[in-house]
């Protein structure tokens, strides 16, 4: 027999599978359960951009595209960038376009990072980053941020863990899974850390037009100094609700993004055509529609907040993406008893804190991208199990 032990990537053998699918695949295998695990939307892709997706195929659509991705698709990126951010990108050099978010991630990250190199990540935080690091040789250095700061970076955290080793810093805001937020403030402070180092910064805004209350989002880019060292990543999946599209795209300077072009075409070649003649409407006409969903999102967010504390959970307040991340400490339970237990005994599904960094630990992550019928009943069994296990003092 073969002793694939010995012949399979040590590195990627000793990677964990993802902390967020794992109780949604222990959900699905059981009855009457409610999920708030998954962060997807429940809304159907506006139908502009699904009949933009069916005209392609009708109209013969289906080659490759240019390996960046179709040129007037990402001149509809930069032409969304400018209308919304007033920020300038060349369509030729400075977009590339990729199959999701995570593509974009993935390739920037194996771009720059060399083996012994330390990539700078703000916990908790999205699954993704720490393992494409590892596996591109670099060393993950964690920065813990804490709910009293409103899970922000803060200037003197980073100062403190830069080395003569950092070559990249993770900016994932707004954050999954806290909901947390850098105001342009905020990310003007982390600039002036910045300043004067070679250290380029990854920024990962999929969830950029999902923001809520007075100051609205802004790109790191956008911020004096910084758009000659930052790869901005976004997507459609989050706020066009185009999940199963798997359409996302990298924005950066010329030489970044032609390196993370490169990989891409021998990784991929060329992201799905149909997603991206959809996209192009979507960036075209659907501005009103993240509008629509956004409202929406912002009715449940205040929603699910209220009733965490209603049941006696501390709850940070998020002002982006749509995530909850309450805190379970109160029930003497860890943040995977807490969901395993949940999951037993009331068939609701949510993700432990620690699928996100070992900060985490006494968090759970809630999904508000479900219906609010869904949210609702889901809060009652959830109150259910904290009064019956505070009863039992955690047990």
């Amino acid at each position: 027999m073969i002793d694939y032990e010995k012949l399979v990537s040590p590195v990627v053998n000793s990677l964990p599978p993802s902390g967020i699918r794992r109780f949604f695949d222990m959900a699905a295998e059981m009855e009457d359960t409610i999920s708030l695990g998954v962060g997807e939307p429940d809304f159907v892709t506006p139908w502009t951009i699904r009949e933009a997706g069916i005209y392609s195929l009708e109209c013969g659509q289906t080659y490759y595209t240019a390996n960046a991705g179709l040129l007037s698709l990402r001149q509809e990126i930069c032409n969304y960038y400018k209308r919304h951010y007033d920020l300038d990108y060349d369509a030729k050099d400075n977009v590339l376009v990729t199959v999701g978010g995570s593509e974009a991630i993935d390739l920037m990250i194996r771009c720059v990072v060399n083996e012994g190199d330390e990539v700078l990540i703000p916990e908790p935080c999205f699954v993704c980053y720490k393992p494409c690091t590892i596996m591109a040789g670099g060393v993950p250095v964690s920065i813990e941020t804490k709910e009293e700061d409103n899970f922000r970076l803060l200037p003197e955290q980073l100062k403190a863990k830069i080395t003569d080793k950092t070559k990249l810093l993770i900016l994932p805001y707004p954050n999954n899974p806290t909901g947390g937020v850098m105001s342009k403030a905020d990310l003007e402070a982390i600039a002036e850390v910045l300043k004067g180092t070679d250290i380029l910064v990854l920024s990962d805004e999929i969830y950029g037009e999902l923001r809520y209350g007075d100051e609205g989002h802004t790109p790191f880019s956008k911020i004096d100094g910084m758009w000659e060292r930052t790869v901005v990543v976004n997507g459609f999946s989050k706020a066009y609700a185009m999940t199963g599209w798997r359409l996302g795209y990298a924005l950066g300077p010329k030489k970044l993004i032609k390196l993370m072009t490169k990989v891409h075409q021998y990784g991929i070649m060329s992201s799905p055509t149909t997603s991206q003649f959809a996209a192009i409407e979507a960036l075209k006409t659907c501005d009103d529609e993240i509008k629509k969903m956004c409202s929406e999102y912002n009715y449940r967010r205040r929603y699910i907040v209220d009733g965490f504390r209603e049941m006696g959970l501390s709850c940070f307040e998020p002002l982006g993406a749509f995530y909850v991340f309450p805190s379970i400490k109160s029930t003497g339970m860890t943040s995977e008893e807490f969901c395993q237990k949940l999951l037993e005994e009331e068939h609701v599904a949510v993700v432990p804190g620690t699928a996100f960094g070992e900060s985490g630990e006494g968090f759970i992550r809630c999904s508000y991208a479900y219906s609010i019928e869904n949210i609702q009943e889901a809060l009652k069994r959830i109150e259910k199990f904290v009064i019956r296990h505070k009863d039992k003092g955690g047990k």
